[in-house]
């Protein structure tokens, strides 16, 4: 009987000091955590905006016949560099060189007849002035030169039509550039009305990165252009960025998206951007006596951004529009917070609406 009343004494005692131990676990929870803070002032900042574009060629064109046949010989390679003038594709001559051989033959057949024409008017004037045949018949005689003249010009224009549909068969291209993918081959019939060019020629020298900014974005009212820097970076991060001017500004809205239209300049004598290519404008801003704030500051709800203003020591979530400033570290805040404000910079995340705040520069780790 003594030994069962030890025992649960023993385990009174033990159970006494769980529970202590417990409530001191407690104490320790609620002790105050630090939430560093900053009060707001006005800055400047040069930061870079960024906006999704595409690369196009100076020149882009889309090479096609103008006239019909089987391709009889493809003279460039698929992404060879091409000069204006240069021979691409050669369609069948055969057809249209006889044209030219017929046409030709007539225009002799027509220089003939005229000089036949002269030589019977040269005669019939002297008969006609020794009043040898009548008035009628040497009109008709100058009637009938004026009329190899014409036949002689008309079988001239159609020889020269016939050189010209010959000339047609060698595709020659309109520019310098790069020559595209080819998807045609030889024997294949092509014609005015193919639906796929035989290929594509951009000239690559300069390229022109078309991006678009809102209607209330500062760059669609204050680009400076022919002088306002940009860069490009490809979404290949191998290829190096590179740097360019905005020359030209849509004067108009795109009532759909409530965008306007930019391009840029960029100079590719390296060939490292290549038509069609998409990537990233970014444009260096300059702002002066704005409200800035951590990214770590903030957090989103439903596509708004809030922070957390210090209010009598407590946590007031205020919401916020903000700028991206390309920094990757702030924010530049366009409305919602004003320059004597204080907020907390990291943390937000955690709080709660009224929490007390224990305020510490050096709290950063301490969360």
């Amino acid at each position: 009987m003594k030994n069962h009343n030890y025992f649960r004494f023993v385990g009174a005692v033990v159970l006494l000091l769980i529970l202590s131990s417990c409530e001191e676990g407690k104490e320790g929870n609620t002790a105050p955590k630090y939430y560093p803070t900053e009060v707001l002032a006005l800055v400047s900042r040069t930061g870079q905006v960024q906006y999704p574009a595409i690369l196009k060629g100076r020149q882009s064109v889309e090479i096609r016949p103008q006239c019909s046949g089987l391709i009889t010989r493809i003279c460039i390679e698929e992404g060879a560099c091409v000069k204006k003038g240069q021979v691409l594709f050669v369609i069948d001559q055969t057809p249209y060189l006889a044209a030219l051989k017929t046409a030709s033959a007539n225009v002799s057949q027509a220089e003939a007849r005229l000089a036949t024409a002269r030589l019977t008017l040269d005669s019939k004037e002297v008969l006609f002035k020794k009043n040898i045949i009548s008035e009628y018949e040497w009109q008709t005689a100058r009637n009938d030169l004026k009329a190899a003249k014409a036949t002689l010009e008309q079988m001239q224009a159609q020889c020269e039509n016939a050189r010209i549909e010959l000339s047609y068969t060698e595709v020659k291209s309109p520019v310098d550039g790069v020559a595209g993918m080819i998807p045609y081959r030889v024997g294949a019939l092509v014609d005015r009305n193919i639906t796929e060019p035989l290929v594509c020629v951009s000239d690559t020298e300069e390229m022109f990165a078309y991006f678009s900014v809102s209607e209330s974005d500062e760059l669609a009212r204050s680009a400076r252009l022919g002088t306002q820097e940009i860069a490009f970076r490809s979404v290949n991060r191998a290829t190096p960025v590179a740097n360019g001017v905005i020359d030209a500004v849509s004067g108009t809205v795109d009532a759909r998206t409530g965008t306007i239209n930019v391009r840029a300049r960029i100079s590719n004598r390296d060939k490292i951007l290549y038509d069609g290519s998409t990537g990233t404008v970014l444009v260096s801003s300059e702002k002066t006596d704005c409200i800035v704030i951590p990214q770590t500051a903030a957090y989103e709800i439903q596509n708004r951004t809030f922070v957390y203003k210090v209010v009598d020591g407590r946590a007031v979530s205020a919401s916020v529009e903000v700028e991206d400033i390309g920094n990757g570290r702030e924010y530049i805040v366009l409305s919602g917070l004003k320059a004597g404000d204080k907020i907390v910079t990291e943390g937000a995340g955690l709080l709660r609406e009224g929490t007390e705040i224990t305020e510490s520069i050096t709290a950063k780790n301490a969360l």
